[in-house]
């Protein structure tokens, strides 16, 4: 799933060639919003909140989702789409480009008034106008007793991470995704989250090493079976709970991320980058 950095640069990207034109085409193509039309409206803005996407035009908003498979495309008026027509599911046209919105996993139309409705349980967004790092603490130190994986996955503690980011902030902590959030430091994952996603904001390949040379990207996501970059121990690829009924395969380094001591403590944490 595309994780808060992309869904932020896709607004972004969006926001540029739509904001201020005038809608000159418009097709939802979902069944619930197959008759509406927007058409004459003057787009307003386009904007991330976590991984959701808000397009308002006037009183309205058109909320999408990239979930796992959606990607957003921008193209000049009149030319040839990448991906087939059958995967559109909402196409969107001004005088100059037209933007389609493919295999999105959530497209709704609604009153802007109602977009709590969309994303009023988020927490802080990461990289928002609300980012308040004091709430994103509190938020999971509220959730002691869960995983760092699961709490820091939970978008209603803070908004914008996916699978890939938490991995990264764990091997980075030196922690175990596993480890609860009272044995961890909360106020430490935060502000490593915000660093790491900030600077990957306007990067097309993301990094959390610093290096954006193909195969030096990432510490341990991915990585499954090569050496740690830190200590040469062979990375292991296993599964960590990420909420209910849902497992996320993760990426651990078992010499940078030990168990956790019986009295609590963390050993051996990752000097790196924090």
């Amino acid at each position: 799933m595309p994780e808060g950095d992309t869904v932020y640069r896709t607004a972004h990207n969006l926001n540029r060639v739509l904001a201020g034109h005038t809608i000159e085409g418009w097709s939802l193509r979902v069944p619930a919003y197959a008759t509406s039309d927007l058409t004459g409206r003057t787009i307003d803005e386009v904007v991330s909140r976590g991984k959701h996407i808000l397009l308002r035009a006037s009183d309205m908003t058109l909320h999408s989702h990239l979930k796992m498979e959606g990607d957003w495309h921008i193209y000049a008026r009149g030319a040839r789409w990448k991906k087939p027509a059958h995967a559109a599911r909402a196409v969107i046209e001004t005088q100059d480009h037209t933007v389609v919105g493919f295999d999105l996993g959530i497209v709704e139309l609604m009153f802007r008034a109602d977009e709590h409705r969309a994303v009023g349980h988020l927490g802080p967004d990461l990289l928002g106008p609300d980012w308040s790092p004091r709430e994103a603490t509190e938020r999971l130190d509220a959730d002691s007793q869960r995983s760092v994986a699961s709490a820091l996955l939970d978008q209603r503690n803070l908004a914008g991470l996916g699978n890939e980011y938490v991995t990264e902030i764990c091997f980075l902590r030196g922690i175990r995704p596993d480890t609860t959030i009272a044995d961890a430091d909360a106020s430490a994952l935060v502000s490593l989250a915000h660093r790491l996603i900030t600077a990957n904001r306007d990067r097309v390949a993301r990094t959390t090493t610093g290096d954006t040379r193909p195969g030096r990207q990432s510490w341990v996501y991915g990585r499954a079976g090569k050496p740690c970059r830190r200590c040469g121990t062979l990375i292991e690829r296993g599964t960590h709970e990420a909420g209910v009924g849902h497992e996320r395969i993760t990426f651990i380094c078992p010499r940078c991320q030990p168990e956790v001591t019986a009295t609590g403590g963390q050993l051996g944490e990752c000097p790196s980058i924090q």
